[in-house]
């Protein structure tokens, strides 16, 4: 006997199941059973966060049932869409099984929920959560507004979050191993000394506002042209990046000639904008 969720674990979540039919009663699996969620966007879970996890699983089992689906891969197993974290907690509290609610999801479905569940709580690095924007437009045929509107956040903070993705990967490196924050990384998106400063960042331990000065310090010394350059030049800059999620720099010189140039970061980005110009042949 199916039924729909009405409520769920939590406002954002309960109302993207509220169309989802699942079994109206909890089951137990054992963990052997369940598999990981192949779209899950989070890739690090923190150790200390981890570990109050387990020894709270140790005192009072789990309290909140995981949700899962059938795995498509492999018909015996169950695979996670909401409560990884739980289920990696359980194991290492040394339980065998798990309460679990079943739930008829697709793909895309999957994805919403892994993102949902990690962004409201707040679980997600800005990597990971950009790479999970990611996949929802480029898997999923969303595009940027559709993202926002799906997770309540606002088209600016999407397209920022995403522009992450264009940081030299010697700077995505240095944010994954929380060497430098999230805060840090929007000042260096789009500039050409990224990999410099971020360094310095992290040689001189310099907070987010220093590392705004320093930045503003620089490019004065530097002769910086985006300080001189024309406001119509950067709107146009910052459509183009909006609409492609690549980072783009247009230099035009009095007599209206210069050069569009569209920086890329791996093989994957570099098919898009092929595929941006043969789409306009």
């Amino acid at each position: 006997m199916n039924s729909k969720i009405k409520k769920g674990l939590g406002r954002g979540l309960s109302s993207l199941i509220g169309e989802t039919k699942v079994e109206n009663k909890t089951n137990k699996l054992s963990l052997t059973e369940i598999v990981p969620n192949r779209f899950q966007p989070r890739k690090n879970f923190d150790e200390e966060s981890l570990l109050d996890l387990t020894n709270s699983i140790k005192e009072r089992g789990v309290i909140q049932p995981i949700i899962v689906r059938r795995s498509k891969l492999d018909k015996s197993k169950y695979e996670i869409i909401a409560g990884e974290r739980r289920w990696l907690a359980a194991q290492k509290a040394g339980l065998h099984d798990i309460p679990v609610v079943v739930t008829e999801a697709d793909d895309l479905r999957s994805l919403e929920f892994a993102i949902v569940e990690n962004v409201q709580r707040h679980d997600l690095n800005p990597l990971e959560e950009a790479k999970g924007y990611k996949r929802l437009i480029d898997e999923f045929s969303y595009d940027q507004e559709k993202v926002s509107k799906f997770i309540g956040k606002s088209r600016s903070y999407i397209t920022n979050t995403l522009r992450l993705l264009n940081l030299p990967l010697e700077v995505i490196k240095l944010v994954e191993e929380k060497k430098i924050t999230s805060g840090h990384a929007k000042i260096l998106v789009g500039l050409d000394n990224a990999i410099f400063i971020a360094n310095k960042i992290v040689e001189k331990k310099l907070s987010v506002r220093q590392t705004e000065n320093f930045v503003k310090i620089f490019k004065k010394k530097a002769g910086s042209s985006l300080t001189s350059k024309d406001p119509n030049i950067r709107d146009l800059e910052q459509s183009i990046i909006d609409k492609t999620g690549l980072n783009v720099s247009i230099k035009n010189n009095k007599k209206n000639k210069g050069t569009i140039t569209l920086f890329y970061h791996d093989s994957e980005q570099l098919n898009k904008i092929i595929d941006l110009i043969k789409s306009n042949y």
